[in-house]
């Protein structure tokens, strides 16, 4: 096991093998450690976004991925709410969830569940060079100006090592002990329900039953129970979330119990019950299935109140903790690793100022604040709404929140008139800096490709047919900080109005897909004002306050 990686990963679950293999795609060196035996052995994460399968694309498995998850879910699934699966439709919250997305993405949302992904996501970290340890887990972190040692423990001979590595990223879940260690404390809605997740298989053939609404997710909300399944493709095997139990939606129940015991599920479950609420939830009384599992947890919304510690930098669940609804756990944290690898790397090879890594706080924790009240007010609509609406944000549209989120930070050069949104809907952001770049379709060689197959490795600039004046300046200038700059005009009549330039402007893109500057027009391209763009963005110290 290497002793002084460049970066050391806690926790090897679906965030921290992102981190990993992103980190790898940039050539850091990095190395895993997870306390458990292996990846996941329960589906849990199961709804990816569209903004994670681009990622999964820049990484060269959306394919894979897509493969598999179809293996067990239909590929243009929904999400709705019934009595039962016997019962009626009480609404339909997608009833196609791929419906428009062709207009903003070469991707599709799917559906994997987290124990089809993780291997997938080790096979590729591990191809791409980054070392795994299983069974090992982290006991202590202190750090120092120059690094961070870390005392290592292996569980299966309790042997003890101490990894000095420059960075260290905590993807060690919701109850992080590196984030506790830090003392970096959790700001939100704090606890919601003790819940529960039954996974079942059943012995007859249940496809009756969802004939007509083979959904990814189905809600059950009915005078026994609220929470949802997730079934295979087949209908007879998967698993029932329940957050609360008990007729929540008479106002004199709730009134008569303000400790609300109906959210307290995980404390009084046994098989038996576990069996009365899943039948409750099929609809058919006695109905044969097996249980095969029941897993207890705890459904909480809550933001860290920082994301980084020095050297140190919280992702995933150890940064913001989610109900499901909504599927934002895991895509979150996933993008929180793709933002900070490519700023790592930058600050690793020196090529980027330190001050860089202090926009992934800046950038991904107002994001991480946003998600943790889309994830409660959507938890409220659909399963609890006896919380009320007081102070409840209006429910944000799901593209602005998966494609349309925004960063405002020293590593965006934003223009003057920017209100520093933190959403805006994709049709109207049309490559603001601080917003992802848009999706356009554009021919390159002969092949139709998206304009977001361009982006991924390096700073690229994109340049309507008029903008050469750019490529040249902008080139010469990071040849001289030492940035790889990759450059592409694009004659495409549609990609000057998709990207709010003329036939002559410019924009250049970070790394991770977003917007970093825009110019409207050619007629300030010199190398001067160019180099000032990517010094301002890659914070050079001289550049710290501007």
């Amino acid at each position: 096991m290497s002793e002084q990686p460049d970066v050391l990963i806690v926790g090897g679950s679906l965030v921290g093998l992102s981190a990993a293999l992103l980190l790898r795609l940039h050539g850091i060196d990095c190395l895993v450690v997870e306390r458990h035996t292996g990846t996941a052995i329960h589906p849990r994460a199961g709804h990816f976004h569209l903004r994670t399968v681009e990622i999964l694309r820049s990484a060269g498995l959306e394919e894979r991925v897509r493969r598999k998850g179809e293996e067990h879910y239909h590929p243009d699934g929904g999400i709705n709410n019934v009595e039962s699966l016997a019962g009626r439709e009480i609404a339909s919250y997608f009833p196609n969830l791929n419906a428009g997305v062709e207009e903003f993405s070469p991707t599709v949302r799917l559906f994997i569940d987290q124990d089809d992904l993780e291997p997938i996501l080790r096979a590729r970290a591990e191809e791409l060079g980054a070392e795994l340890r299983y069974r090992t887990e982290c006991t202590s972190v202190s750090q120092d100006a120059d690094g961070v040692s870390a005392t290592l423990r292996e569980l299966a001979t309790n042997s003890e090592q101490t990894v000095r590595a420059k960075y260290l990223i905590a993807a060690d879940g919701n109850r992080s002990p590196t984030r506790e260690r830090l003392g970096i404390a959790m700001r939100g809605h704090g606890l919601l329900s003790n819940s529960v997740t039954i996974y079942f298989r059943a012995e007859v053939d249940l496809a009756p039953l969802l004939e007509g609404r083979y959904q990814g997710v189905n809600y059950v909300t009915n005078s026994v129970l609220r929470g949802f399944f997730r079934l295979d493709r087949t209908g007879n095997r998967g698993f029932l979330v329940v957050n609360l139990v008990g007729d929540t939606a008479r106002p004199e129940i709730v009134a008569a119990y303000p400790s609300a015991p109906w959210a307290n599920v995980a404390q009084t479950i046994t098989e038996q019950r576990a069996l009365e609420l899943l039948r409750a939830a099929i609809g058919v009384p006695d109905i044969p299935v097996v249980i095969e599992d029941v897993a207890t947890w705890r459904a909480v919304a809550d933001n860290a109140e920082r994301y980084q510690a020095g050297r140190v930098f919280l992702a995933g669940d150890a940064a913001h903790v989610v109900p499901p609804n909504g599927g934002y756990g895991g895509n979150t944290g996933v993008q929180d690793a793709h933002n900070l690898a490519w700023k790592l790397a930058l600050v690793l090879r020196g090529i980027a100022g330190v001050r860089l890594l202090e926009t992934y706080d800046e950038e991904r924790r107002p994001i991480g604040e946003l998600t943790v009240e889309q994830a409660y007010a959507r938890y409220v609509t659909r399963v609890a709404p006896y919380l009320g609406t007081d102070g409840m944000q209006p429910l944000v549209d799901d593209f602005a929140m998966e494609i349309g989120y925004r960063y405002n930070s020293p590593a965006v050069v934003l223009e003057p008139e920017d209100d520093r949104a933190l959403h805006q809907h994709p049709r109207e952001s049309k490559a603001r800096p601080g917003s992802r770049a848009p999706h356009v379709f554009v021919e390159r060689g002969g092949r139709r490709m998206s304009t977001l197959d361009l982006l991924g490795r390096n700073f690229v600039l994109l340049l309507a047919p008029g903008g050469e004046a750019w490529r040249g300046a902008a080139g010469a200038a990071a040849k001289k900080l030492g940035l790889p700059l990759d450059s592409h005009v694009i004659p495409d009549q549609q990609f000057p109005d998709a990207y709010g330039i003329t036939g002559a402007g410019a924009i250049l893109v970070r790394p991770d897909g977003f917007v970093a500057w825009r110019a409207a027009d050619g007629t300030a391209a010199s190398e001067p004002i160019a180099r000032d763009v990517l010094r301002s963005l890659l914070c050079h110290p001289d550049q710290a306050g501007r």
